[in-house]
C-alpha cells in the first residue's frame, strides 16, 4: 500500500493532485462514486475490467488518502460500502470537466 503523502507549504499542487489520482482505475472508481454509494461487488460490475486485488488496492489508496469513506457494517455476511467524502465530493467538478474533455477529445478523434 503506498504510504500517505505528506506535503508542505510551496509544493506543486498539479503534483499533489498527480499523486492522488495516479493509477489506470481511480478516475472511473470515484467516477462511479460520485453517482452513489456502492458495494464492492457493485463497482466491480460497474468496472468489468478491473481485477478484484487492484479494485482493492486502489480503494484502500483513495480511502487513506481521505477522498473514499469505507463503511463496515456488522452483518452476516459482512457489508461494506463505499463513498466519497467531502473532499471527495468536491472532485466531482474536476471529474466532469475531464468528462467533457474526454468526449470533446474522442468526438475530434473520430473525425479525423
Amino acid at each position: 500500500m503506498m504510504a500517505k503523502l505528506h506535503y508542505q507549504e510551496g509544493d506543486c499542487p498539479v503534483l499533489a493532485v498527480q499523486n492522488l489520482i495516479a493509477g489506470k482505475w481511480k478516475l472511473p472508481i470515484l467516477s462511479q462514486l460520485s453517482k452513489g454509494t456502492k458495494r464492492f461487488n457493485e463497482l466491480q460490475k460497474l468496472l468489468p475490467d478491473i481485477s478484484q486485488g487492484i479494485l482493492t488496492h486502489q480503494l484502500r489508496e483513495l480511502e487513506q488518502d481521505g477522498l473514499v469513506h469505507r463503511e463496515v457494517y456488522k452483518e452476516v455476511p459482512p457489508k461494506v460500502e463505499y463513498s466519497l467524502t467531502g473532499i471527495g465530493q468536491s472532485f466531482i467538478p474536476v471529474l466532469q470537466v475531464v468528462c467533457d474533455w474526454g468526449k470533446d477529445y474522442l468526438k475530434n478523434q473520430l473525425k479525423s
